[in-house]
Parts: structure tokens; sequence; C-alpha cells
């Protein structure tokens, strides 16, 4: 690495950390104003944790709230917003500003893991279909490729975060080991360290698209993407609905179909979609104005974002 290059970096991490310490001198401020006495930094730390845990639950219960809203048919008013450029993520939220947020995990019911076939008999199916497993991978491939570019082509499935770790040669990336009921989990790796706490990384459910071809991120290979409401101050995981279940398969209303077992990145099927692919004014995901959502359990939705772009 250049020395110019060093500087750049000492400079931007400088910067990054006087608006954290501006945060936190104007915290502490708010913290004596309202208790009116002199209190030790111990306390004021204490103070501080307090209120990030408060946080935590307001927004818990506003989702909750707004989950049984939506499924009520109440419609959601957004709160009116200076429109901002929207700046494409590039796969993932690596890319994107930094920001603090608190996300929210969905309350949903515990989960199943579907059985897993046993090694013999899955050997035996093999033999049985021989050569003609190779030809119906090319006529399915021929027929992928006739077929219109839309979401129903995206494998979406519900998956659980058992597993997640911060990328040890890069300080933006989480490396997620995800169940997505195959019968073993999947190593994602994904852009949130700046806006999603790790503890609440853990053990949630989340949107993942699971048919892009695996690439390899700063070393580690990446077999998948975690769906989020993006945009430049601030990255929401998406929420499934509440009795969303491990391998519960995401669709569009008005595109049902099968997915590609495998997307062809010459064909630049995500990129094709991705700009139609953002939060409505409820906060629901949407294809096209089409929400998705899990059959018999509801929409996917963001926390708070409405009219974001998903990626």
């Amino acid at each position: 690495m250049s020395s110019a290059a060093v500087v750049q970096k000492l400079v931007q991490r400088a910067k990054q950390a006087e608006e954290i310490i501006a945060q936190l001198k104007a915290q502490i401020e708010n913290v004596k104003q309202v208790a009116a006495i002199s209190v030790s930094k111990p306390e004021e730390k204490r103070l501080r944790e307090e209120n990030e845990k408060l946080k935590v639950k307001i927004d818990t219960l506003k989702t909750a709230l707004i989950m049984c809203e939506i499924k009520n048919g109440v419609k959601q008013v957004p709160i009116p917003t200076k429109k901002l450029k929207m700046e494409p993520a590039g796969g993932d939220s690596a890319s994107q500003p930094e920001t603090k947020t608190a996300e929210v995990k969905p309350q949903v019911a515990k989960e199943t893991k579907p059985k897993q076939e046993k090694k013999g008999k899955q050997e035996d199916a093999n033999k049985k279909k021989g050569d003609d497993s190779g030809k119906g991978k090319k006529k399915d491939a021929a027929a992928d490729a006739d077929r219109p570019i839309d979401i129903s082509r995206l494998d979406l499935r519900v998956g659980k975060i058992v597993g997640v770790k911060k990328h040890p040669d890069a300080d933006s990336l989480y490396v997620e080991d995800v169940d997505l009921g195959e019968g073993q989990t999947r190593t994602i790796v994904s852009g949130l360290v700046k806006h999603v706490p790790i503890e609440e990384m853990q053990d949630r459910l989340a949107v993942f698209m699971c048919n892009l071809k695996a690439a390899k991120m700063r070393g580690i290979l990446s077999q998948g993407m975690i769906m989020c409401a993006s945009c430049p101050e601030k990255v929401e995981i998406l929420l499934p609905p509440p009795g969303a279940q491990i391998g519960d398969r995401v669709f569009a209303k008005d595109y049902k179909g099968e997915p590609d077992a495998l997307l062809n990145p010459k064909k630049k099927i995500w990129e094709t979609i991705k700009p139609d692919l953002q939060t409505d004014g409820d906060k629901v995901a949407a294809y096209k104005g089409s929400q998705l959502f899990i059959d018999g359990k509801g929409p996917v939705v963001a926390p708070t974002r409405a009219n974001t772009q998903i990626s």
C-alpha cells in the first residue's frame, strides 16, 4: 500500500473518530442536563447503555405494531422525507457510508429443520438418474435462457444466521453461517459491520438470495446474499413475516415461477431486476409494485424504510 493511501486511510479514520466523539459528548451532555447533577463516568456509561436498550425495545414494539396493522389491512402512512439519490450497493452493503442503527429482531415462531434424506437413498436416486440428469440440466438451462427476466428467477428464501464473526481481513464485513434448510449451512459474507451490531446478527431470521454464483470476498467464498433496504443514511435487514420458517420461499404476488438453479453472471439477471426491487410506501418489499410475501404467512417488510432500494 502506498504512503499516500496510508495517509488517506488514517485521515478518514481520524474523521470517523471525531464524529463518534462528538456524538458521545452530545449524549453525555444530555444525561447531565436531565439528571441535573454531576455524575461519574461509570454512571454516564451505564445510562447510555440503558438508553440504547430502551431504543431497541421501542423499535421492537413499533415493528410488532406495524406488522399487526399490515396483517389487519391498516395502511401505513410514511413520514415525508427529503428524496435522496440512490446509489447501487454492489451486491451487498459494504459500499454504503457509515451509519449507526439499532436493528429489530423479528418475532417469529420456532423453526423446524426439514429432515435430511438418508445418504443411501440419495445415492440410489443418483444412480437411477444416470446420464439423464446431465441432459435434464442442459434442458433446464436452455429453458431458463428463454424466460423473461423478472423476480421469479431469483431464489429468495428464509434462512437463520446460526453463527457470525467479523471477516479477518476486512473491517466492514461479517462472515455468517446460514441455515437455509438444506441439511448443511452456507457461508455468506455481507458488508453490515457498520450498520448492524454483531449481537443482532446472531440467531436472527432474514431473507437470502440463494442462486447467485459463489464469489470470493477478501479471500472467503460467499454462497449467497442477505437482502436489505439500503440508502445512504441507513441499511436495514428485511424482516420475514411472523411464523416464517427456515427454507420458506419468498414470492412476488404477480411473478410466481420456479427460480433458476444458478443465475448466469453473463446474462446480468440480478443487475436487470435490482432497479425495480424496493420497499413501497407501506415499507413492504416489492418488485415493480408487486409485494413480496410468503404463502399463508404475510409480506416481507423493512423495519422503518419506505420507498427504499433493496439490495
